[in-house]
């Protein structure tokens, strides 16, 4: 067994902005992590079929625009998640077959846009992203879900194919943390507030934020 394999442990992450490569994935911040301890790393476990890894880059051009994966800051991803991108898309279900033959690869395809995963998002074990999907921010996918529409911001969705179950908030607090763009403000911000992020009280941290800008108007 390889030292590197020996190291790996449940506690240890591995951070998305230090390992991703492929042009195709774009990451914001430096917080969002995969939890890759039973299995390999983000790009060679958790994305499929998207352009732009090693073997691809040096093997072929595509023949259509490539779908892009981008990815939120403070984004936490399970073990064995599964985001499927735009690689797969040349099975027609509106042709009499669905084989991808290689010489009708082009006609073929079909895009179904970006994928995006919102900041703050989690995405628990074993869950399936499936192409063209966007995740709010703050939603949950639960464990073993397959997701094939989008997910509202702060909303929990579970199943196959995944439902709502639930929002995280009201709908006016969901508005106000919106507005307020907590994954977008200054590291120094962010930081300074973390005790009411890191709480339920919504009111509290949208006076908390208003006093922090006004302190330093």
């Amino acid at each position: 067994m390889s030292s590197d394999v020996e190291a790996k442990h449940w506690s240890k992450v591995e951070l998305l902005h230090e390992t991703v490569r492929n042009p195709n994935i774009h990451v914001r911040g430096t917080n969002s992590y995969y939890s890759n301890a039973w299995t390999g790393s983000f790009e060679e476990s958790v994305v499929r079929y998207l352009y732009g890894d090693d073997y691809s880059l040096k093997a072929w051009e595509p023949q259509w625009p490539i779908d892009q994966l981008r990815i939120g800051d403070y984004v936490a991803i399970g073990a064995e998640a599964v985001i499927l991108l735009g690689g797969n898309h040349t099975h027609r279900t509106d042709w009499v077959s669905l084989y991808p033959f290689l010489d009708m690869i082009g006609e073929a395809y079909i895009g179904k846009g970006d994928t995006i995963i919102g900041d703050g998002t989690w995405i628990g074990m074993r869950a399936m992203i499936m192409p063209g999907v966007t995740l709010g921010e703050g939603a949950v996918v639960a464990s073993d879900a397959i997701v094939t529409k989008d997910v509202a911001p702060y909303t929990i969705v579970a199943g196959n194919p995944a439902r709502p179950v639930r929002q995280r908030f009201p709908g006016a607090d969901i508005e106000t943390l919106l507005a307020l763009g907590i994954y977008r403000w200054e590291k120094s911000k962010f930081d300074a507030l973390r005790r009411f992020i890191c709480g339920g009280d919504i009111a509290a941290l949208k006076t908390a934020s208003e006093a922090y800008d006004t302190e330093r108007a």
